[in-house]
């Protein structure tokens, strides 16, 4: 049993709660327990229980599906509140209330009313509390006090043993399942789907995206084992069509309970259309057995926004920021720039985690990028620049790899060598950038180039 740390005086700032969440176990260091947070919560009031909750886990598109369901649900009056992660810029970003994250102030009060249970856990438990334990708390606790009317919840890594799974999820959202985070959840993509499952509790409705076959089944056998409803992508909803546009997509949806056309979509990629077939299965499910207005879902996905995920942040070179950190993920942005951008040449940016598959996202980008700048971002899981340049000369060859361990040196030169390459090029097309490999990479990125002249 851990000694009891002392009770310290409220945090005042925003800084001193940033520091006091730092100082705890980070989201790379896991213990496999929901003690922890089942004690917190339950001397929290068990504040999980006052709401609905939608719950989501995957691989990837997670924190996309989640701002659609938040839009989704705001756009049918419903008071929200979202817990996502990692954050891309603010650590305040992972809570947000009626789609918008908590100011500082209200940041400070979400800490302070929590922060002497905290030491209490502490005390009893063999283990402290974890950065990302608190923080769950501090969301479930912010969310009853609003009071929502239902919570979107996005798991950290896994399921079972995730802290948001002390929430029981009316409806489990379960996007699609790839091998990541191996190191904790293992190579197995059966195994990891085990885990996954985990979020699939008694009597919910399963929204499931389209997995592999080995995935689908372990997936289904759990929902059969819980007694839960399964709707499937590609079964009971998905993509009926979809159009690049200006600026996005115009889709065409088969929802649970009616059909969705002419839906513009400002967000591109064949896996940003499936992420909102998704969402909108996600939220029939929630509300009903009426289908939803067409115009609501119109006017919902049409305000849509997800920060870092194919996002424009400058032009003149036009410079794109996708946090995508595996193959899978690195997969479907390289198809969406395929679909939606004629740059002419592509220059990639990239910094990664060492604990990261970077071999498998290099080789996904290797056929989409003319030359590679190999970076770092600031912290101290981040692999090196130059051990990363190694490997992606064994990709690219020597000649289509440079380093700059400044993100802002990799920025700069990758936006040089897009203009000389444009100047060149037979192609009608402009040269862009791709800042990419890490969501820390690119909250920096966008930190960096937010505000600029567009």
């Amino acid at each position: 049993m851990t000694e009891p740390s002392p009770q310290p005086r409220p945090a005042e700032t925003y800084a001193e709660v940033e520091d006091a969440l730092l100082s705890r176990w980070p989201e790379s260091r896991l213990e496999p327990s929901l003690d922890r947070i089942a004690a917190f919560t339950e001397l929290l009031g068990d504040p999980q229980r006052a709401y609905p909750v939608i719950h989501l886990t995957g691989t990837n598109g997670k924190t996309s599906t989640s701002r659609m369901i938040d839009s989704l649900l705001r756009a049918m009056n419903l008071r929200t509140g979202r817990f996502t992660s990692p954050h891309v810029e603010k650590m305040s970003e992972r809570i947000s209330v009626d789609g918008e994250p908590l100011d500082d102030e209200t940041f400070v009060r979400a800490f302070n009313d929590v922060a002497p249970f905290t030491h209490l856990v502490d005390a009893d438990q063999p283990h402290p509390l974890s950065f990302f334990e608190t923080v769950v708390g501090m969301a479930f606790s912010a969310f009853a006090d609003a009071p929502v009317d239902a919570a979107v919840i996005e798991v950290g890594m896994g399921g079972s043993w995730d802290a948001t799974n002390v929430a029981d999820g009316k409806v489990a959202v379960v996007l699609p399942i790839a091998v990541d985070h191996a190191k904790y959840l293992g190579e197995s993509v059966t195994g990891i789907a085990q885990e996954k499952s985990g979020i699939i509790k008694e009597g919910a409705q399963v929204i499931l995206a389209q997995q592999s076959p080995e995935v689908a089944e372990v997936l289904l056998a759990r929902a059969v084992e819980v007694g839960a409803t399964i709707a499937r992508e590609g079964l009971e909803f998905g993509v009926i069509t979809r159009v690049p546009a200006v600026g996005g997509q115009t889709i065409s949806l088969q929802g649970l309970r009616g059909q969705y056309d002419d839906v513009f979509l400002p967000l591109y990629g064949a896996h940003q259309a499936q992420n909102a077939a998704v969402a909108l299965a996600a939220v029939e499910a929630f509300a009903g057995d009426e289908p939803l207005a067409e115009d609501l879902v119109r006017e919902a996905f049409a305000s849509v926004t997800s920060p870092g995920r194919l996002e424009i942040i400058r032009r003149s070179p036009t410079v794109v920021l996708d946090a995508a950190h595996n193959p899978a993920g690195a997969e479907a942005t390289a198809a969406a720039l395929e679909d939606s951008f004629a740059f002419a040449p592509l220059i990639g940016v990239m910094g990664v985690m060492a604990d990261k598959d970077h071999e498998g996202v290099l080789v996904a980008f290797e056929p989409h990028l003319a030359h590679i700048v190999c970076t770092q971002n600031s912290t101290d899981r981040a692999m090196s620049a130059e051990a990363l340049a190694e490997a992606a000369r064994e990709v690219f060859g020597e000649d289509r790899v440079s380093v700059a361990p400044r993100l802002a040196d990799a920025i700069d030169q990758a936006a040089t060598l897009a203009e000389a390459g444009e100047a060149i090029s037979d192609s009608f097309g402009s040269g862009g950038v791709l800042v990419t490999g890490s969501v820390v990479t690119v909250g920096e990125a966008r930190a960096m180039l937010k505000g600029r002249d567009q």
